[in-house]
């Protein structure tokens, strides 16, 4: 966070608002806040200028569109160079299907989601993934049945202990 500028709990709190809503007004955001409307208005796009916001999107409701699966792959590359990272993370970010790639410590290299329509779908793409040759050695799959949980705001004032 080194050359960012400081968030007050007033910065904070409007970061917590819009991410439980994007589209609220800025009346209603500055309500919620306990400024006004103008200085509201003007604090978020200070945070938007300087990145903190970095976007607004629509949270879609999958199940009513279409059928689909998760599948969390954990990934393990045959060789451990800095090339061989750079390689596979290079064609593993053009997968519409992934969703989520992290390097991870522990006993594999990668943790990584896709969303595929169906089972056989995710191993069509891992057949191509393994097909291009990027560094594969092996790949454990674990298929998401139920989510009981899903969070998609980040506990900011948790993080930032306030």
């Amino acid at each position: 966070m080194e050359g960012l500028a400081k968030l007050d709990r007033i910065d904070i709190s409007i970061l917590v608002e819009l991410q439980k809503d994007g589209r609220m007004t800025n009346v209603s955001l500055a309500d919620a806040v306990g400024l006004s409307a103008s200085p509201c208005l003007q604090r978020v796009k200070r945070l938007e200028s300087l990145g903190y916001i970095s976007s607004y999107k629509a949270h879609l409701n999958l199940a009513k569109i279409t059928d689909s699966v998760t599948v969390f792959t954990e990934i393990t590359l045959s060789d451990h160079k800095r090339e061989d990272f750079a390689k596979f993370e290079s064609n593993i970010r053009l997968v519409d299907e992934v969703l989520e790639c992290h390097l991870i410590s522990g006993g594999y290299d990668y943790l990584v989601r896709f969303m595929t329509r169906s089972i056989q779908d995710y191993q069509d793409v891992m057949e191509s993934l393994l097909d291009k040759n990027i560094g594969i050695s092996k790949y454990f799959s674990y298929i998401v049945i139920k989510s009981p949980v899903r969070k998609d705001e980040i506990p900011l004032r948790k993080l930032l202990r306030h």
